[in-house]
Protein backbone atom coordinates (compact mmCIF):
# COMPACT_ATOMS: atom_id res chain seq x y z
CA UNK A 1 0.00 0.00 0.00
CA UNK A 2 2.90 2.38 0.71
CA UNK A 3 4.01 2.24 -2.92
CA UNK A 4 0.43 2.81 -4.11
CA UNK A 5 0.07 5.96 -2.02
CA UNK A 6 3.37 7.40 -3.23
CA UNK A 7 2.50 6.57 -6.82
CA UNK A 8 -0.94 8.16 -6.39
CA UNK A 9 0.64 11.35 -5.07
CA UNK A 10 3.00 11.67 -8.03
CA UNK A 11 0.42 10.80 -10.69
CA UNK A 12 -2.14 13.23 -9.30
CA UNK A 13 0.47 15.95 -8.78
CA UNK A 14 1.68 15.56 -12.36
CA UNK A 15 -1.80 15.77 -13.86
CA UNK A 16 -2.77 18.81 -11.79
CA UNK A 17 0.53 20.66 -12.34
CA UNK A 18 0.43 20.04 -16.11
CA UNK A 19 -3.25 20.92 -16.57
CA UNK A 20 -3.09 24.29 -14.79
CA UNK A 21 -0.86 26.14 -17.29
CA UNK A 22 -3.00 24.85 -20.15
CA UNK A 23 -6.45 25.44 -18.67
CA UNK A 24 -5.87 28.79 -16.94
CA UNK A 25 -5.52 30.63 -20.32
CA UNK A 26 -8.67 28.82 -21.50
CA UNK A 27 -10.59 30.10 -18.48
CA UNK A 28 -9.27 33.59 -19.28
CA UNK A 29 -10.54 33.36 -22.86
CA UNK A 30 -13.93 32.09 -21.73
CA UNK A 31 -14.02 35.00 -19.24
CA UNK A 32 -14.66 32.59 -16.36
CA UNK A 33 -13.54 35.23 -13.88
CA UNK A 34 -14.19 35.52 -10.14
CA UNK A 35 -16.98 37.88 -9.08
CA UNK A 36 -15.69 39.63 -5.94
CA UNK A 37 -18.13 40.85 -3.28
CA UNK A 38 -18.02 44.65 -3.04
CA UNK A 39 -18.61 44.50 0.74
CA UNK A 40 -15.44 42.44 1.23
CA UNK A 41 -11.91 43.70 1.97
CA UNK A 42 -10.97 46.40 -0.54
CA UNK A 43 -7.71 44.60 -1.35
CA UNK A 44 -9.77 41.78 -2.87
CA UNK A 45 -11.26 44.02 -5.56
CA UNK A 46 -8.07 43.63 -7.59
CA UNK A 47 -8.84 39.90 -7.80
CA UNK A 48 -11.91 40.64 -9.91
CA UNK A 49 -11.67 38.61 -13.10
CA UNK A 50 -9.09 36.09 -11.84
CA UNK A 51 -10.08 32.73 -13.38
CA UNK A 52 -12.22 30.56 -11.13
CA UNK A 53 -13.46 26.95 -11.42
CA UNK A 54 -9.83 25.86 -11.07
CA UNK A 55 -11.08 22.98 -8.95
CA UNK A 56 -11.75 21.18 -12.22
CA UNK A 57 -7.99 20.86 -12.71
CA UNK A 58 -7.20 19.03 -9.50
CA UNK A 59 -10.48 17.08 -9.64
CA UNK A 60 -9.36 15.59 -12.95
CA UNK A 61 -6.11 14.53 -11.31
CA UNK A 62 -7.98 13.01 -8.36
CA UNK A 63 -10.49 11.21 -10.61
CA UNK A 64 -7.96 9.75 -13.04
CA UNK A 65 -5.62 8.62 -10.26
CA UNK A 66 -8.43 7.10 -8.22
CA UNK A 67 -9.76 5.14 -11.19
CA UNK A 68 -6.31 3.63 -11.65
CA UNK A 69 -6.37 2.25 -8.09
CA UNK A 70 -10.14 1.62 -7.71
CA UNK A 71 -9.93 -2.03 -8.76
CA UNK A 72 -7.42 -2.90 -6.03
CA UNK A 73 -8.87 -0.49 -3.43
CA UNK A 74 -12.70 -0.55 -3.77
CA UNK A 75 -13.14 1.28 -0.45
CA UNK A 76 -12.15 4.53 -2.15
CA UNK A 77 -15.12 4.37 -4.55
CA UNK A 78 -17.80 5.76 -2.15
CA UNK A 79 -15.45 8.57 -1.12
CA UNK A 80 -14.77 9.34 -4.79
CA UNK A 81 -18.54 9.39 -5.41
CA UNK A 82 -19.10 12.04 -2.73
CA UNK A 83 -16.05 14.04 -3.83
CA UNK A 84 -17.12 14.17 -7.48
CA UNK A 85 -20.80 14.55 -6.57
CA UNK A 86 -20.20 17.68 -4.53
CA UNK A 87 -17.72 18.85 -7.16
CA UNK A 88 -20.48 18.72 -9.80
CA UNK A 89 -22.77 20.74 -7.52
CA UNK A 90 -19.99 23.30 -7.12
CA UNK A 91 -19.42 23.36 -10.87
CA UNK A 92 -23.08 24.19 -11.48
CA UNK A 93 -22.89 26.93 -8.85
CA UNK A 94 -19.73 28.44 -10.38
CA UNK A 95 -21.11 28.26 -13.90
CA UNK A 96 -24.30 30.08 -12.98
CA UNK A 97 -22.27 32.78 -11.16
CA UNK A 98 -20.27 33.36 -14.32
CA UNK A 99 -23.32 33.38 -16.60
CA UNK A 100 -25.22 35.76 -14.31
CA UNK A 101 -22.06 37.79 -13.56
CA UNK A 102 -22.89 37.92 -9.85
CA UNK A 103 -21.63 36.40 -6.60
CA UNK A 104 -24.57 33.97 -6.23
CA UNK A 105 -25.09 30.94 -8.47
CA UNK A 106 -27.44 28.18 -7.34
CA UNK A 107 -30.13 29.30 -4.95
CA UNK A 108 -29.50 28.11 -1.36
CA UNK A 109 -32.39 25.63 -1.44
CA UNK A 110 -31.24 24.20 -4.78
CA UNK A 111 -27.73 23.64 -3.46
CA UNK A 112 -29.10 22.11 -0.24
CA UNK A 113 -31.36 19.66 -2.08
CA UNK A 114 -28.52 18.46 -4.31
CA UNK A 115 -26.20 18.10 -1.32
CA UNK A 116 -28.86 16.13 0.56
CA UNK A 117 -29.19 13.70 -2.34
CA UNK A 118 -25.46 12.96 -2.43
CA UNK A 119 -25.20 12.80 1.37
CA UNK A 120 -28.28 10.57 1.59
CA UNK A 121 -26.90 8.03 -0.89
CA UNK A 122 -23.58 7.93 0.94
CA UNK A 123 -25.29 7.54 4.32
CA UNK A 124 -27.28 4.56 3.03
CA UNK A 125 -24.06 3.01 1.73
CA UNK A 126 -22.36 3.42 5.11
CA UNK A 127 -25.24 1.84 6.98
CA UNK A 128 -25.41 -1.18 4.69
CA UNK A 129 -21.66 -1.68 4.33
CA UNK A 130 -20.16 -4.42 6.53
CA UNK A 131 -16.88 -2.47 6.60
CA UNK A 132 -18.41 0.75 7.98
CA UNK A 133 -21.82 0.33 9.58
CA UNK A 134 -23.12 2.73 12.21
CA UNK A 135 -20.16 2.55 14.59
CA UNK A 136 -17.81 5.49 15.03
CA UNK A 137 -14.47 5.63 16.81
CA UNK A 138 -14.34 7.77 19.94
CA UNK A 139 -11.20 9.96 20.22
CA UNK A 140 -8.77 9.40 23.11
CA UNK A 141 -10.35 6.04 24.07
CA UNK A 142 -7.75 3.69 22.55
CA UNK A 143 -10.04 2.72 19.68
CA UNK A 144 -13.33 2.27 21.51
CA UNK A 145 -16.41 2.66 19.31
CA UNK A 146 -20.01 3.79 19.69
CA UNK A 147 -22.78 2.14 17.70
CA UNK A 148 -25.13 5.04 16.93
CA UNK A 149 -27.91 2.92 15.45
CA UNK A 150 -30.52 5.01 13.64
CA UNK A 151 -29.04 8.18 15.10
CA UNK A 152 -26.31 7.62 12.54
CA UNK A 153 -28.60 8.81 9.72
CA UNK A 154 -29.17 12.43 10.84
CA UNK A 155 -25.66 12.58 12.32
CA UNK A 156 -24.03 11.53 9.05
CA UNK A 157 -26.06 13.90 6.88
CA UNK A 158 -25.59 16.90 9.19
CA UNK A 159 -21.86 16.20 9.58
CA UNK A 160 -21.36 15.95 5.83
CA UNK A 161 -23.25 19.17 5.08
CA UNK A 162 -21.56 21.06 7.92
CA UNK A 163 -18.09 19.92 6.85
CA UNK A 164 -18.79 20.73 3.22
CA UNK A 165 -19.96 24.25 4.04
CA UNK A 166 -17.08 24.74 6.47
CA UNK A 167 -14.57 23.92 3.74
CA UNK A 168 -16.47 26.18 1.35
CA UNK A 169 -16.24 29.11 3.79
CA UNK A 170 -12.49 28.45 4.19
CA UNK A 171 -11.96 29.13 0.49
CA UNK A 172 -11.61 32.89 0.70
CA UNK A 173 -7.88 33.66 0.54
CA UNK A 174 -5.18 32.67 -1.93
CA UNK A 175 -4.03 29.16 -1.07
CA UNK A 176 -5.92 28.92 2.24
CA UNK A 177 -8.33 26.08 1.52
CA UNK A 178 -5.73 24.25 -0.58
CA UNK A 179 -3.06 24.42 2.12
CA UNK A 180 -5.31 23.41 5.00
CA UNK A 181 -6.93 20.54 3.10
CA UNK A 182 -3.55 19.30 1.86
CA UNK A 183 -2.51 18.77 5.50
CA UNK A 184 -5.82 17.06 6.30
CA UNK A 185 -5.42 14.78 3.27
CA UNK A 186 -1.95 13.76 4.46
CA UNK A 187 -3.42 12.94 7.88
CA UNK A 188 -6.07 10.71 6.31
CA UNK A 189 -3.51 9.06 4.02
CA UNK A 190 -1.22 8.16 6.92
CA UNK A 191 -4.15 7.00 9.08
CA UNK A 192 -5.61 4.88 6.29
CA UNK A 193 -2.21 3.38 5.57
CA UNK A 194 -1.71 2.52 9.25
CA UNK A 195 -5.12 0.85 9.52
CA UNK A 196 -4.98 -0.87 6.13
CA UNK A 197 -7.97 1.11 4.86
CA UNK A 198 -8.44 1.25 1.09
CA UNK A 199 -9.05 5.00 0.96
CA UNK A 200 -5.30 5.66 1.32
CA UNK A 201 -4.56 6.03 -2.44
CA UNK A 202 -7.42 8.52 -2.82
CA UNK A 203 -6.14 10.61 0.09
CA UNK A 204 -2.71 10.50 -1.52
CA UNK A 205 -4.24 11.57 -4.82
CA UNK A 206 -5.94 14.55 -3.15
CA UNK A 207 -2.68 15.58 -1.49
CA UNK A 208 -0.76 15.32 -4.77
CA UNK A 209 -3.41 17.17 -6.78
CA UNK A 210 -3.50 20.02 -4.26
CA UNK A 211 0.28 20.35 -4.34
CA UNK A 212 0.11 20.73 -8.11
CA UNK A 213 -2.73 23.24 -7.83
CA UNK A 214 -0.97 25.25 -5.13
CA UNK A 215 1.78 26.09 -7.61
CA UNK A 216 -0.78 28.43 -9.18
CA UNK A 217 -3.09 29.11 -6.23
CA UNK A 218 -0.65 30.59 -3.70
CA UNK A 219 -0.56 34.36 -3.27
CA UNK A 220 -0.92 36.08 -5.68
CA UNK A 221 -3.24 33.42 -7.09
CA UNK A 222 -3.39 32.90 -10.84
CA UNK A 223 -6.51 30.77 -10.44
CA UNK A 224 -9.17 30.09 -7.79
CA UNK A 225 -10.68 26.69 -7.10
CA UNK A 226 -14.22 28.06 -6.88
CA UNK A 227 -17.10 26.08 -5.40
CA UNK A 228 -16.15 23.33 -7.85
CA UNK A 229 -13.06 22.68 -5.77
CA UNK A 230 -14.13 23.67 -2.26
CA UNK A 231 -17.35 21.65 -2.24
CA UNK A 232 -15.50 18.65 -3.69
CA UNK A 233 -12.83 18.89 -0.99
CA UNK A 234 -15.50 19.18 1.69
CA UNK A 235 -17.08 16.02 0.37
CA UNK A 236 -13.72 14.27 0.40
CA UNK A 237 -12.96 15.24 4.01
CA UNK A 238 -16.39 14.20 5.33
CA UNK A 239 -16.67 10.97 3.34
CA UNK A 240 -13.14 9.83 4.18
CA UNK A 241 -13.73 10.45 7.87
CA UNK A 242 -16.86 8.29 7.81
CA UNK A 243 -15.28 5.46 5.82
CA UNK A 244 -12.48 5.44 8.39
CA UNK A 245 -15.24 5.59 11.06
CA UNK A 246 -13.61 8.78 12.38
CA UNK A 247 -16.18 11.58 11.85
CA UNK A 248 -15.58 13.02 15.33
CA UNK A 249 -11.95 13.58 14.35
CA UNK A 250 -13.12 16.25 11.91
CA UNK A 251 -13.48 18.51 14.95
CA UNK A 252 -9.70 18.18 15.39
CA UNK A 253 -8.15 17.87 11.94
CA UNK A 254 -10.77 20.19 10.45
CA UNK A 255 -10.60 22.73 13.26
CA UNK A 256 -10.21 25.57 10.75
CA UNK A 257 -13.35 24.46 8.90
CA UNK A 258 -15.21 24.37 12.21
CA UNK A 259 -14.01 27.85 13.21
CA UNK A 260 -14.85 29.32 9.80
CA UNK A 261 -18.35 27.82 9.84
CA UNK A 262 -19.03 28.87 13.44
CA UNK A 263 -17.83 32.42 12.75
CA UNK A 264 -20.43 32.78 10.00
CA UNK A 265 -23.24 31.30 12.10
CA UNK A 266 -22.35 33.49 15.10
CA UNK A 267 -22.02 36.63 12.97
CA UNK A 268 -25.33 36.14 11.14
CA UNK A 269 -27.24 35.19 14.31
CA UNK A 270 -25.85 38.12 16.32
CA UNK A 271 -26.46 40.53 13.41
CA UNK A 272 -30.12 39.54 13.15
CA UNK A 273 -30.81 39.57 16.90
CA UNK A 274 -29.13 42.92 17.57
CA UNK A 275 -30.45 44.78 14.56
CA UNK A 276 -27.19 45.09 12.67
CA UNK A 277 -24.39 44.79 15.23
CA UNK A 278 -21.37 42.57 14.52
CA UNK A 279 -19.03 40.49 16.66
CA UNK A 280 -16.37 40.12 13.96
CA UNK A 281 -15.31 42.85 11.56
CA UNK A 282 -16.28 40.43 8.82
CA UNK A 283 -17.10 36.74 8.46
CA UNK A 284 -15.81 34.15 7.64
CA UNK A 285 -13.18 34.81 10.27
CA UNK A 286 -10.17 34.89 7.91
CA UNK A 287 -11.54 38.22 6.63
CA UNK A 288 -11.72 39.48 10.23
CA UNK A 289 -7.99 38.92 10.61
CA UNK A 290 -7.37 40.63 7.28
CA UNK A 291 -9.26 43.70 8.45
CA UNK A 292 -7.20 43.59 11.67
CA UNK A 293 -4.09 44.12 9.54
CA UNK A 294 -2.92 40.55 8.84
CA UNK A 295 -1.66 39.82 5.34
CA UNK A 296 -3.19 36.96 3.35
CA UNK A 297 0.02 34.98 3.55
CA UNK A 298 0.14 35.35 7.34
CA UNK A 299 -3.44 34.11 7.74
CA UNK A 300 -2.73 31.12 5.49
CA UNK A 301 0.48 30.29 7.37
CA UNK A 302 -1.13 30.54 10.83
CA UNK A 303 -4.23 28.53 9.83
CA UNK A 304 -2.03 25.86 8.21
CA UNK A 305 0.16 25.59 11.31
CA UNK A 306 -2.92 25.24 13.52
CA UNK A 307 -4.20 22.46 11.24
CA UNK A 308 -0.85 20.64 11.33
CA UNK A 309 -0.69 20.79 15.13
CA UNK A 310 -4.27 19.56 15.48
CA UNK A 311 -3.53 16.68 13.09
CA UNK A 312 -0.64 15.66 15.36
CA UNK A 313 -3.02 15.72 18.32
CA UNK A 314 -5.47 13.64 16.29
CA UNK A 315 -2.80 10.97 15.76
CA UNK A 316 -2.56 10.70 19.53
CA UNK A 317 -6.34 10.49 19.76
CA UNK A 318 -6.70 7.56 17.34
Amino acid sequence: MNQSIILAVFISFGISAVLCPFLIPVLHKLKFGQQVRTEGPKEHLKKQGTPTMGGVMFLIGILVTSLIFAKDYPQLVPVLFVTIGFGVIGFLDDFLKIVKKQSEGLKPYQKLVLQLVVAGIFTYYCMTSPDIGTEIILPFTHGKTWDMGWLFVPFCIVAILATDNGVNFTDGLDGLCSSVTLIVAVFFAVTAMGTGNGTAPLSGAVAGALMGFLLFNVFPAKVFMGDTGSLALGGFVAATAFVLRMPLFILLVGIIYVIELCSVVIQVTYFKRTGGKRIFKMAPIHHHFELCGWSETRVVAVFSIITALCCLIAFLAV
